[in-house]
């Protein structure tokens, strides 16, 4: 039985990424648009393509040559009162909520969602792709994490010890039975295609 298999792409980089600050729904780096542009970068075939609803995910799968739907799943987690806001400054002025947030995964003091919750959101869309042959979805760092958490029904604690960067890709396979990780952390490059950066069996 050929695997099913889902590719995640996380989206280009943003202003809140270089100020390691909690994002708003902006726009990606200028500098990223080029990079991607650059890339021309190429859909394999019959693929099922999703994107979150966010600009920054909408806009890097556009520059793709994606026509991706929008799936809600896919948006990034609720950050709550923490939009915006940079870690250092809740570092100074929430410290124990920023620290529950790091330690405790059940824990949403911003008010919004906590990564347990988070990982159950996305564990129940992947397993929705598992009938479908290929899934390319583009998306948020916090999801790729979550993903692999899920894939690998790893404890949720693991979600901060996975380093997820802009614009790379993830690989999962489900084989009838279980999710694997073929690979993570693979950048797009100009060879072009996610079908090279992570090659059929």
């Amino acid at each position: 039985m050929n695997a099913s298999r889902l590719t995640l792409i996380s989206h280009a980089a943003t202003e809140a990424q270089l100020r390691a600050a909690f994002p708003l729904d902006e726009p990606i780096l200028e500098r990223d648009i080029t990079r991607i542009k650059d890339l021309k970068w190429s859909l394999p075939v019959n693929a099922s393509t999703w994107t979150a609803p966010e600009r920054r995910a909408q806009e890097t799968s556009r520059i793709l040559g994606l026509s991706p739907a929008l799936s809600e799943e896919l948006r990034d987690c609720d950050y709550g009162q923490w939009r915006g806001r940079s870690m250092g400054d809740l570092e100074s002025q929430n410290p124990e909520g920023l620290l529950a947030w790091l330690t405790d995964p059940s824990s949403a003091p911003h008010g919004g969602e906590s990564v347990e919750r988070l990982i159950g959101r996305v564990g129940s869309w992947i397993d929705q792709q598992r009938t479908v042959r290929h899934t390319i979805a583009v998306t948020h760092q916090a999801i790729v994490r979550a993903a692999i958490i899920h894939a690998l029904q790893i404890p949720t604690q693991a979600f901060w010890r996975i380093d997820v960067a802009p614009l790379t890709v993830t690989d999962l396979r489900f084989n009838g039975a279980l999710w694997t990780v073929r690979s993570t952390g693979c950048a797009l490059n100009k060879s072009g295609s996610a079908e090279e950066l992570t090659p059929e069996e």
